[in-house]
Order: structure tokens, then sequence, then C-alpha cells
């Protein structure tokens, strides 16, 4: 009888035992492979948006980055199993390629199961891990680190196309009256948008000059007061530093009294001196720094154009209006004019108070959404 409770006991104590390890062991290794997954997932959709948004190929950065950012996250001490075709690019609910799901893979078909340690005795020598997560470039609907001037987004040209620097918005014409036909635009909440797109101007070089005297044009800026800020002190900080002050798409932006020409140039020489040796890479379309991201990358808010002329028109107090966000590399400061090129850039999504995200927004929210 001894004999009897002692098998017993031992088998009670081995699947407690087989509870205790082999049970712990696997909801961690599920726990590191969902890990893995997400890390690839974020990657892929990472690449879209900074690297090639068009290129889903095996050998795209999309593919590749996700691959690499599944392989750099182990279950267990051990690589995962993750290739080319485990990645796979879905479409959100409005039906927008902007997605990237990944499969991660601990296995016995793949080699790579994970193994037992009391289970064993049972006869179940290894464990099956498999993960998922799916990730989304979404279109934004808050930024943070948003510069205190902002330049027009851009429209069609009706007068001289096609758009260009040397271009000014125009709805009327000297005398006041409307043109046969205006110049249009149409904003990012709106199917057709005409406003800069992260895709088709990455590396677009623009340069920023002080404004025209109220003329509207695509290179020519207007200092504005970010919530809270006051002053040509606080203007050129906001400039070399970043405001956390959260902007939503529509915000009206109260225009900077007085010259800012000089705290311009001020701000822009301490935002480069945080990182000198950044540059951008001609060949390659994209900024190269040792600092990630850069901070010479910077959030410059898009005005409506038409908000902006029918408010000279009408007299209205409050002429700029946010309607999106432009990723700006700050290249170099040329006498009194600011060089650097267009580039992609994340955004934030946010609940209440914010709104729901502008199609066409051009800073994306990187998230998982599975």
């Amino acid at each position: 009888m001894s004999y009897v409770f002692i098998g017993l006991g031992l088998m009670a104590f081995l699947s407690a035992s087989m509870l205790a390890i082999d049970v712990g062991m696997l909801m961690t290794s599920r726990n590191q492979a969902q890990n893995s997954a997400d890390a690839a997932a974020l990657a892929g959709a990472t690449a879209l948006v900074f690297d090639d948004y068009t290129n889903r190929a095996a050998s795209g950065p999309a593919v590749t980055s996700a691959v690499r950012g599944g392989l750099a996250n182990q279950v267990m001490g051990k690589t995962v199993s993750v290739g080319a075709a485990d990645i796979q690019f879905l479409e959100d609910p409005a039906g927008e390629p902007n997605r990237v799901k990944a499969t991660v893979y601990r296995t016995g078909t793949r080699g790579n199961a994970v193994a037992t340690q009391i289970a064993r005795f049972f006869g179940m020598q290894t464990a099956d891990i498999v993960a998922t997560a799916t990730a989304e470039a979404s279109p934004a609907n808050a930024m943070t680190c948003v510069k205190p001037f902002t330049i027009p987004d851009r429209w069609i040209e009706r007068q001289t196309p096609p758009w260009d620097s040397n271009d000014t918005f125009d709805l009327v014409d000297k005398k006041g009256k409307p043109l046969a036909n205006p110049d249009q635009y149409v904003p990012a909440t709106e199917s057709g948008y005409t406003g800069y797109n992260a895709v088709r101007d990455k590396g677009m070089l623009i340069t920023l000059k002080s404004d025209g005297g109220g003329n509207i044009a695509p290179s020519f800026y207007f200092p504005w007061a970010i919530p809270g800020s006051n002053g040509a002190s606080d203007y050129r900080w906001n400039i070399g530093n970043c405001n956390q002050t959260l902007m939503p798409f529509g915000a009206l932006m109260n225009p900077e009294p007085g010259n800012m020409v000089g705290p311009t140039g001020q701000g822009m020489d301490d935002l480069i001196a945080r990182d000198p040796d950044a540059y951008w890479d001609t060949s390659k379309n994209k900024v190269v720094s040792n600092m990630h991201p850069s901070p010479r990358v910077v959030i410059i808010p898009l005005f409506d154009p038409v908000y902006y002329e029918t408010g000279k028109q009408n007299s209205r107090n409050a002429d700029l209006k946010a309607v999106n966000y432009l990723g700006f590399f700050i290249e170099r400061m040329r006498g009194r004019e600011v060089e650097g090129r267009v580039t992609p850039v994340s955004g934030l999504r946010k609940g209440t108070g914010f709104g729901p995200s502008p199609i066409f927004a051009f800073p994306k929210s990187i998230r998982l959404v599975q």
C-alpha cells in the first residue's frame, strides 16, 4: 500500500511540476513570441511610412524591416522563424492598404519547437508556439512639437500652371473681383486633396522666406503664437526645442505680432546645433543622422489658403487655420532664408476633443491594431 501511495504521489507531484514549470514556460514563450510579432508588424508599418510606401516586394524595406524586427526578439533564448512569406499587407476598413501583418513561429514544422521539461515524461517532447500581429500606418489627428511658423498647403495653380515656388494663391484680381478661373484648394478631409503628399513630395526642396506682405506663396512663412507662448523669446525657444502642446487639425493659429525674422534665424541656429552632422542623402532620398529621430526633422503646420484669402477680404481676425502638418528636414540657413526637404513624419491618434483623422493627413500614426 505504501508503494501505491508513493506511486500516486509521484504522479501527482510530476503533474504539479508540469503545470508549474512547463505551463509557465509556455506562457512566457507565448508572450515573447507576441513581442516578436508586434515588433515585426510595427517595423514593417514604420518602413512603409519612412522608407517606401509602395514597395511591398520580398526584398523591399517594409518586408525586410519586418523580418529583422521579428528576428531581433527571441523566444526562450532562441530565434523565431519568420520570413518574407510570413509578412502580409492588408487593407484597413476604409480600403486603404496600410496594414502589415506578421506571423512568427517556433514550431515542429519549422524545426524550432519549444522543448518541454517535465511534459516529455508524459510523451509531449515539444510544444508549438505561433504568434501574429497587425500594425497600421493610419492618418493622424493630432501633433506635438509643432514649430511656430506656418506655410500654405499646396493648391492647384490655375493662373500660371504648374504649381511652383514662385506662384501666389489667387481667388480675385487686383481690383478684388473674382477670377474666372481661380486657383483651387481641396482640404485633406475631402477626396481630391490638393496638398502635400508624403510619398509624392518626399525630398522636395523648399526655401522658406519671411512673408511677402500678406501674399500667399508656397515658400512664405507666417509666424504664429503657440498657445501658452508669448513674444520673441518663446518663439525662438519653440523653434530650437520641442513644445509639447498638442495641436489638432483645424486649429486656428493666432499670428505672432512684430518682426520675427531675427528670432527665426536664431532659433534655426539653435536647432541645427543640436544635430550638426545630420544631412539629406540625395541618393537615398532620406535623412542621415546618428539621432533617431533627428531634432532637425520638424513639424510645420500647413494653413488653408482659401480660409486665409477670404479672411483678408472679410477682415476676419483669425486668418490661419492648420489643415495639415508637414514633415520638414532643416538643411541650412542661407542668409535670412531656411532651406529644407519634405520628409515623412509620424503623428498621434487622440480621442476626445480631437475629432476624426483627415483622410489625407500627411503625418501617419503607427500603431498595433491586432
